[in-house]
């Protein structure tokens, strides 16, 4: 059983620890971290926990509370938000300068005392730059810029937040344009900061993707906001399905000095929501002037050809005329020649014919039948045919004898 002498409270304990904390880390060291859980009491003091994770990003293998003072925290904080754009808030990476505290009650924590913005700023860069490369490995990082966008290109699917200032701006530019261009918006709600975001705007591509065939483009638009609001939009998933989307993609998510990985890969990228609709304006007014040049170009082409053949038809008419009256002439002087040769012709043939026929009217009376019965011959008649042989008639019947004088009727006995 231990000595009274050797039995400690607790509160000694602490006590112990507390000094040799002290004495071991008198000094103040920087470090790296991420930070989690972010917050600020009344007082302005900034309370958090700084972590680690493995080299997968996966597990947190360190922990550790934190506290900025008021007093310090509201010097950093405008530092850090002025170097990189963005508050101090939960999920990012920071290099800061801190000292080792312990208090009896509350146990260990660090205590904040500077923050160096070029280390996030750097890590930033470092994970855009890594999502950049594989997407450029993956073959898909130019693929939704080669698409091509429609001469007519007014339906339009909209992601965006509802209550968005942006998505007002956006319809308003939009449908109040000068030219009087009609366009058809259909919006797929999505949330545009935070966690959430990535996977609720790809599940608003998805539901797009269904029905592909309706629209024309995507429209990814948000309005402005600090720089750590538009994390979400450098992400390599989301990036992904947008570079392999099947429509061009265009972005209007933040300030004209933001420029995020998913801007990249878009087809095009405007500075703000109201850039967005003054670019499918413009994209459709240069195809109205197109169309308009077009038109010009076939009228101006139908009203040269129709000149071309009136002097042409002119050109005809004038080449016909000048061959009629040449063909006239001609044509006059072979009737003439006709009409001679005719006065010539039919008088000769005329007489010839007549001569001919006299010539068959003579023959026709030598070979009638009234002039060979004039000569002693008859005609035997049986019921209005002649008789030519013996066998066609039988005892009683009636025959009839012509003579050239006459008829007699005779009974076969």
């Amino acid at each position: 059983m231990a000595a009274q002498t050797d039995i400690l409270s607790l509160y000694e304990l602490n006590s112990l620890i507390k000094e040799t904390l002290r004495d071991g880390f008198p000094e103040l060291y920087w470090i790296r971290a991420e930070t989690s859980d972010v917050r600020i009491n009344q007082n302005g003091h900034c309370y958090l926990e700084f972590i680690e994770k493995d080299a997968q990003g996966r597990n947190t293998i360190a922990r550790s509370r934190a506290v900025v003072w008021s007093n310090t925290f509201n010097l950093l904080r405008m530092y850090f938000e002025s170097e990189t754009g963005q508050p101090f808030a939960s999920g990012i990476k920071v290099l800061v300068q801190v000292s080792v505290e312990y208090h009896e009650l509350y146990g260990m924590s660090l205590t904040v005392h500077d923050i160096d913005p070029a280390y996030t700023l750097g890590d930033q860069a470092i994970n855009r730059a890594a999502i950049l490369r594989q997407l450029e490995q993956d073959g898909v990082i130019d693929l939704n810029k080669e698409l091509v966008l429609p001469m007519v290109a007014n339906r339009i699917a909209i992601i965006s937040s509802p209550t968005a200032a942006g998505y007002e701006d956006f319809c308003d530019q939009l449908y109040n344009n000068i030219y009087g261009f009609i366009f058809y918006t259909k919006l797929f709600p999505a949330i545009m900061q935070g966690d959430r975001a990535e996977d609720s705007i790809i599940a608003a591509l998805e539901e797009i993707y269904a029905h592909q065939e309706c629209f024309d483009a995507v429209v990814i638009i948000r309005g402005g906001g600090a720089t750590s609001e538009l994390s979400c939009f450098d992400s390599y998933l989301l990036a992904a399905s947008c570079a392999q989307f099947p429509l061009p993609v265009i972005t209007g998510i933040g300030h004209e000095r933001d420029e995020t990985v998913l801007d990249i890969v878009a087809h095009t990228r405007a500075k703000t929501p109201t850039a967005v609709a003054e670019f499918l304006i413009g994209n459709m007014g240069n195809s109205a002037d197109e169309l308009i040049r077009v038109t010009n170009g076939i009228i101006n082409g139908v009203e040269r050809r129709l000149q071309d053949n009136v002097l042409l038809l002119n050109s005809y008419r004038t080449q016909l005329i000048f061959l009629m009256k040449g063909w006239s002439k001609e044509q006059s002087n072979i009737l003439m020649t006709f009409s001679s040769q005719l006065k010539k012709i039919i008088p000769q043939k005329l007489k010839n014919g007549k001569s001919e026929l006299e010539m068959i009217e003579r023959h026709l009376n030598l070979i009638s039948p009234d002039n060979i019965l004039k000569k002693g011959y008859t005609l035997t008649i049986k019921n209005g045919e002649v008789l030519k042989t013996t066998s066609a008639v039988k005892v009683g019947d009636v025959i009839t004898t012509r003579f050239a004088d006459g008829e007699i009727d005779s009974i076969i006995k």
